[in-house]
């Protein structure tokens, strides 16, 4: 993937931002027909063409027919981001979400995300439950749309940024416009 290349080559740390891509989205999730007012047959190309961008990075790709809310899935990763190895959680998501095409609103798929990957369940149950990490994901939203995210994934370096599933080499050259030194 990009990012792993970006760090190979570069002193980076990467530290994840949510951001509200479809906050409107109801619990129950939403046929992606309806959420891009479209037919079968272009949500068919929609796949293709994620799939075109996923097969390149070397990421799986599922058939997807919904979207869901991931309000639920971003404040467990906030959670999981204080937790030894919790970085794991940014994948794991993923799959679940674009391979699995689960619905990343419903607790028990969150914590069977954890479960899988070796969080404790107890606690990101907790964590969910209590919402102890809605402002920091109210957080995240006001930052990105004061970087002016549109759509993900962004890369921000030094209050510059690019938008969308860029080359490498714009991730690269965003990291030496900023000045980033690279590794010896």
């Amino acid at each position: 993937m990009r990012i792993e290349r970006i760090q190979t080559r570069f002193d980076v740390t990467v530290q994840f931002v949510q951001f509200p891509l479809h906050p409107q989205t109801p619990v129950e999730g939403q046929a992606l027909e309806a959420l891009f007012n479209c037919g079968a047959e272009e949500i068919a190309q929609k796949n293709k063409h994620m799939k075109g961008l996923m097969d390149a990075e070397g990421l799986p790709y599922g058939q997807r027919t919904h979207t869901y809310n991931s309000r639920k899935a971003q404040e467990l990763a906030k959670w999981a981001e204080t937790q030894p190895e919790g970085e794991m959680i940014h994948n794991a998501l993923f799959k679940a979400y674009f391979v699995d095409c689960q619905n990343v609103a419903e607790t028990d798929v969150l914590l069977a995300v954890c479960e899988s990957i070796g969080l404790d369940v107890a606690g990101a149950f907790h964590a969910l439950a209590s919402g102890s990490y809605k402002e920091a994901v109210d957080s995240d939203w006001s930052k990105s749309r004061s970087y002016g995210v549109t759509g993900v994934p962004t890369y921000v370096v030094a209050q510059k940024g690019v938008v969308g599933a860029q080359p490498y080499e714009a991730i690269a050259g965003l990291l030496h416009e900023a000045g980033v030194i690279e590794k010896t």
